[in-house]
């Protein structure tokens, strides 16, 4: 990989300009990118050029720039993303249906949970999280879930690293944490009170991917009234056993071989699946696949 005179790779120094933008900041100038990537005016000028050629960042009629609609393109092929999202929404609206506060879907990144979906209400509770935002593993039901099926070495990261206490109820140790680790296991589901905003209550269960992988968490974040959290968790298994059934389905059996190929990561029409899949294989047998 390209390196740069500093050492660092060209690649970090783009992907530098691309985390300068976020939910609160979708706009910014070439110097807004400079400072907040901590680059120099004409590197970043360079870099900017680059991923607009690419289609990466667009550049406005304000001069102000935006990230790029083909960044959109390359995460809704990403089956751990948005493909999962899609095949998750159908269960996440019949729990916010029942539940209308937050439903939420969390993936693991780093010692974050990254939600890639969210569903809410305008008089809902507090909730600290954002589609695409990040929230530390073990503050959030859902990164507890998800911390709770992560290697050990994974764990021993996470709490060598710390985060940040919200709350008084905010787990404080390495200790505590593994203790609440082992009871998430045990149970089945992460139910954490006030552990971000006191009147906020997080529950989460896992979502079972392909050969029992956990591969993200759905959870609720409702009101922390002291009510009880089964009738909740029932609701959440039942929506996280038919994701990761969709799940199953869109990792399909090959051949007698064994092997197993990825199916359609979208939800549809019966007719509308059918569909695509015959144009594929009528633009394979012409060359034009």
């Amino acid at each position: 990989m390209a390196r740069g005179s500093d050492g660092e790779s060209v690649l970090r120094k783009h992907l530098r300009v691309l985390e300068a933008f976020d939910a609160f900041r979708p706009y910014l100038t070439l110097s807004e990118i400079a400072d907040a990537a901590g680059l120099a005016a004409s590197s970043a000028h360079r870099l900017v050029t680059q991923l607009e050629a690419e289609g990466l960042l667009e550049r406005l009629p304000d001069k102000s720039y935006r990230l790029g609609v083909r960044l959109w393109e390359f995460a809704a092929r990403t089956p751990s993303a948005l493909g999962l999202r899609e095949l998750a929404r159908p269960w996440m609206s019949g729990v916010h249906a029942r539940i209308r506060q937050h439903t939420q879907l969390g993936v693991r990144s780093g010692r974050d949970v990254l939600f890639i979906e969210r569903i809410s209400t305008p008089d809902a509770v507090v909730n600290a999280t954002l589609i695409g935002g990040r929230t530390p593993l073990p503050v959030s039901s859902s990164g507890l879930v998800l911390l709770a099926h992560a290697e050990d070495d994974v764990v021993s990261d996470v709490i060598a690293a710390g985060w940040p206490r919200f709350t008084a109820h905010t787990t404080s140790d390495g200790e505590a944490l593994r203790e609440q680790l082992r009871r998430v296991r045990s149970q089945g589901f992460a139910d954490l009170p006030g552990h971000i905003h006191d009147a906020s209550r997080g529950v989460a269960v896992p979502v079972l991917g392909p050969l029992g992988v956990v591969h993200a968490a759905l959870g609720v974040v409702v009101s922390n009234d002291g009510s009880a959290a089964q009738p909740i968790v029932e609701l959440l298994t039942v929506a996280a056993t038919g994701i990761g059934r969709a799940l199953q389905e869109a990792y399909l059996p090959d051949d007698e071989s064994g092997r197993r190929r990825a199916g359609p990561l979208v939800s549809g029409s019966r007719a509308s699946l059918e569909y695509f899949a015959g144009r594929d294989e009528n633009h394979a047998a012409s060359g034009l696949g």
